[in-house]
This record gives structure tokens, C-alpha cells and sequence, in this order.
């Protein structure tokens, strides 16, 4: 069965969105076998990876229109394809709020990919409402990208709490795969200490690697590419290669 993954941090602008198409996309490169899921209405990442937002998608799939096979695209790696997002699943927050067991849609949804994909990522919403509770509940573990500055840490706090309510009801064998930091630069003393203060609280759930600031990885998206595509030599590109590598090791 695969692992199954959810990027969830309800601040925006954190980086859930680049980690989650080039963490996929390294992971793909290594020789695994992933898909990605855009559960966000704005459909940055499918954009971000070079894939059209034409229907059907992600909110085709837990409507029911639609089975699997026919909302999965291929990307332009080799062993990395993608269930693209429209702005149809906005609507979808509404739609879901009345129906009876609205957290597991997308868990049933891609119930049927588990055999046939090592990983499956899903990136979630900037928020915790009921797309990203859907992420929750269908995912073996949660990765948090924290960005390195002091109101990220009161928001870690929140995410965690909520967490931990996802355990207690909808998926108790729901994990925390780990939180790493986004957008680092090393010239601030606050960077250093909000990773420092959370690495000693955390401990092991904090990966090694710390994603730099690096504008090639704010340019690739424009360009419908991973970094490991745009440019793979630069900072960001080895500290995501790295990331993906801590990310296989730590998969049971």
C-alpha cells in the first residue's frame, strides 16, 4: 500500500505548495512511483507542475462524476502524475457541509490509487476547513513546511491541536510525519532562533533539511516546472533533493 501524505499549514505562503511538487517530483526522479493531489481551489499546483486545470479533477473525483483513472494526468516526469484542481472544488466547501460523513470523500475517493502509487501527496487549502479536514482523514501522515518567523510558530500550535482532534475522531492512525522550514535565510537572528526553539521542543519530528530562500524556486512555477526541471543545481533544488531523501527514509 502507498503512503499517503497531507501538506497542511492553514498560513498562507509558507511554501506547502512548492514542497509538495518538488518533494513529489524527487521522489519520482529516485524511481518512485507518485501522485500528486490539487485539493485547493487556486490549483497552484497544477499550474506549478505543467498541468492544465481542465476538468475532470479533484472535485469531478469526490463528486462522484468521474472514476480515478480519468481524472489522473501524467506529468512531464517520468513516474510523477497529478490529479489537477478547478475552481468548481471551491464550491465543494459548501456542497460538502451537509452531507453525511463529508471528511471521507477523498479518502474513498483514492482508495483505489493506494496499490498502485509509493506516495501520494495532497495539498491542501491555507486553511482548515472542510477540504483540508478531508486531507486529514485520508492521509497516513501530516507534513507541515513552517516558515521561519514568530507567527508561524503560534499557527503551529493551532495546526497541531487540530491534529490531534483529527486522531481522536476521523483518523486515529493519522501521524506527523514531520515539520521542516521553508524560506530560511540565515542572515536573521530570528530565523535561527524560531528553528532552534522548535527543533529543541520537537525534536525527531523536525527533518534535518531547511528549505533556503531561492529565487529559482519561485521562478520555476511560473514555468510549469519542478526545480529538479528549472534549474537543479541551485540551493533550493539541493535542499529539496535532501528533503525527498528524509521523507523516503522515514516511510515505514
Amino acid at each position: 500500500m502507498g503512503r499517503v501524505y497531507v501538506f497542511v499549514n492553514q498560513k498562507g505562503g509558507v511554501g506547502k505548495t512548492t514542497s509538495a511538487i518538488n518533494i513529489g517530483a524527487y521522489l519520482a526522479v529516485a524511481g518512485r512511483s507518485v501522485l500528486l493531489v490539487d485539493f485547493d481551489s487556486q490549483a497552484n499546483l497544477s499550474s506549478g507542475i505543467g498541468v492544465s486545470s481542465a476538468k475532470p479533477g479533484s472535485y469531478e473525483l469526490i463528486s462522484g462524476s468521474v472514476p480515478i483513472d480519468q481524472a489522473i494526468r501524467q506529468t512531464a516526469i517520468p513516474e510523477l502524475s497529478v490529479i489537477p484542481a478547478s475552481i468548481d472544488l471551491s464550491g465543494a466547501a459548501v456542497e460538502l457541509i451537509d452531507q453525511k460523513n463529508r471528511e471521507f470523500y477523498l479518502r474513498n475517493a483514492l482508495e483505489p490509487a493506494r496499490e498502485r502509487y509509493d506516495f501520494i501527496l495532497i495539498d491542501c487549502p491555507p486553511s482548515l476547513g472542510v477540504l483540508t479536514l478531508n486531507g486529514l482523514a485520508a492521509a497516513d501522515a501530516v507534513l507541515i513546511p513552517m516558515q521561519c518567523e514568530y507567527f508561524a510558530m503560534e499557527g503551529l500550535s493551532l495546526l497541531l491541536n487540530t491534529i490531534k482532534r483529527i486522531q481522536k475522531g476521523l483518523n486515529p492512525a493519522l501521524g506527523i510525519g514531520g515539520i521542516f522550514f521553508t524560506m530560511y535565510d540565515p542572515r536573521t537572528r530570528l530565523a535561527q532562533a524560531v528553528i532552534k526553539q522548535v527543533s529543541g521542543y520537537f525534536k525527531n519530528l523536525v527533518f534535518s533539511t531547511v528549505i533556503p530562500r531561492n529565487v529559482r524556486l519561485s521562478e520555476a512555477p511560473s514555468h510549469g516546472l519542478a526545480i529538479s526541471q528549472y534549474d537543479s543545481q541551485c540551493s533550493g533544488a539541493r535542499a529539496y533533493k535532501s528533503l525527498a531523501e528524509e521523507v523516503m527514509n522515514r516511510a515505514p
